[in-house]
């Protein structure tokens, strides 16, 4: 069995920007994926914590880290499909939160940019879920 954990928002640090923000100004933003492997009383499972920074001139205006976990049944098998699956979901839920709260923000307009999946490695990750 395969469980998701409730996402919690471990940092939401917004600083609003010195001037007003045009509609057409570039303003990177940056995510990234953390996973950490977890094995306790005959279960597997990892935590998995995105960070997203939005940039303006250098400066952060906004560092977003949430985090959730799925716990697995030890005698459970997790291919590439189930893991990229499972990361799909945490970033949605991550993404979620995000909607929800950039309208609160100068960045009401703006997006985060997608999961780059191509950027995970899977095949370094399932050995530790296996």
């Amino acid at each position: 069995m395969i469980e998701q954990t409730a996402t919690e928002v471990k940092t939401w640090n917004y600083l609003p920007p010195s001037r007003p923000i045009k509609e057409d100004e570039t303003m990177p933003n940056f995510v990234s994926l953390e996973l950490q492997p977890k094995r306790k009383d005959g279960k597997k499972g990892f935590i998995s914590r995105f960070n997203c920074r939005f940039v303006l001139e250098n400066n952060t205006l906004l560092e977003y880290i949430a985090e959730d976990s799925y716990v697995i049944d030890e005698t459970d098998f997790i291919d590439k499909q189930e893991l990229l699956r499972m990361i799909r979901n945490s970033y949605t839920k991550f993404n979620a939160i995000f909607e929800l709260r950039r309208l609160n923000t100068v960045l009401r307009n703006r997006s985060m940019i997608p999961l780059n999946e191509s950027a995970i490695n899977l095949d370094a990750i399932l050995p530790l879920l296996n």
